[in-house]
């Protein structure tokens, strides 16, 4: 996906991924469960491609892995179009990340949940769910920081700031997981973690 595209191509993308999926999976509804019973029922030694038909859970799955991931990029460049004239790139990209992350998270709990099926889907897809949450909760919570950040703006780059249990340092870089900045004493490199950086204190040393 190209960083720059606009609102109106993602948009447009967006929805035409969504066709493709609704009328995907509408023709493969079709292949499995209505042409080849029909085929076997009206020509009895074709029986044998009755066994294709066990195979289209794996077929289903792959088509919505597929097409739910373009769906995600789109959803994700739509955001980015809309936030990148506002935020800035920094943020927007991050933003983007947030919605990709989110995004195959809920996938796969959506999947795992429709394969299953019934009480035991639901169950299986909050697992899931779970799953993923606690595997990024780390990856998550650095980025949410970051972007309240971004958002935020409590500095700038170029300012003198003591923060994170450093001092007189020179912000270069804000980005979604760490805060890029050198040390004036001895010129070292800082990477601090954004969630280090909410909820303490910042001061911002006059020039």
């Amino acid at each position: 996906m190209a960083e720059k595209d606009t609102v109106s191509a993602s948009l447009s993308r967006l929805i035409l991924y969504v066709v493709i999926a609704v009328v995907v999976l509408g023709v493969l509804n079709w292949v499995f469960y209505y042409l080849i019973p029909d085929i076997v029922a009206k020509f009895p030694p074709m029986r044998g491609l009755a066994v294709v038909a066990d195979f289209a859970p794996y077929v289903f799955i792959i088509a919505a892995l597929a097409i739910g991931w373009l769906i995600i990029s789109s959803i994700a460049s739509l955001f980015y179009a809309m936030a990148e004239p506002k935020y800035g790139v920094s943020t927007a990209s991050a933003l983007k990340n947030m919605v990709k992350i989110l995004g195959v998270g809920g996938l796969l709990a959506a999947i795992a949940g429709g394969v299953a099926g019934g009480a035991a889907g639901v169950a299986l897809g909050g697992f899931i769910g779970l799953v993923v949450g606690f595997a990024t909760q780390q990856v998550l919570g650095q980025a949410i920081a970051g972007l309240f950040l971004l958002l935020a703006r409590p500095f700038k780059i170029g300012d003198n700031v003591d923060m994170a249990g450093e001092s007189d340092l020179i912000v270069k870089e804000i980005g979604t997981l760490f805060t890029v900045a050198e040390r004036r004493s001895d010129s070292n490199t800082v990477l601090i973690p954004s969630t280090m950086i909410i909820g303490q204190k910042i001061v911002i040393r006059r020039k």
